[in-house]
């Protein structure tokens, strides 16, 4: 099964601290070889992002994030897990889990029709 692990931290924190980089690199090396990758990237900052919503109709789009909160959506992992517990075991070792947070959830895969 598949679980996105979405990476939550405050912004301007972290990830671009070449320590830290490395130890990205060393996780992605490791689902990579444990076969577990299906795909990751890190997002843009918050100040990039529009909000998109329909009300009564008509579109609306703001600027920024959907939430007001401290720690945003910087990034996101999809592996292909055997269970939760292991798509758990896997989130333990992102680094933002030390100063941030992940949340480990069952991607629902859309059945393609012809």
């Amino acid at each position: 099964m598949q679980y996105m692990l979405l990476i939550y931290s405050t912004e301007g924190e972290g990830p671009d601290d070449p320590g830290m980089i490395d130890r990205y690199a060393a996780f992605s090396q490791e689902v990579r070889d444990a076969g577990k990758f299906v795909a990751a990237d890190r997002l843009q900052p918050t100040s990039t992002a529009s909000s998109v919503r329909i009300r009564e109709g008509e579109l609306e789009v703001t600027d920024g994030p959907f939430a007001e909160t401290k720690e945003q959506l910087g990034g996101f992992y999809i592996l292909d897990c055997d269970d939760l517990d292991e798509a758990i075991a896997y989130a333990r070792k992102i680094p933002a889990a030390e100063h941030g947070s992940v949340e480990v959830r069952p991607v629902w895969e859309v059945p393609v029709r012809a």
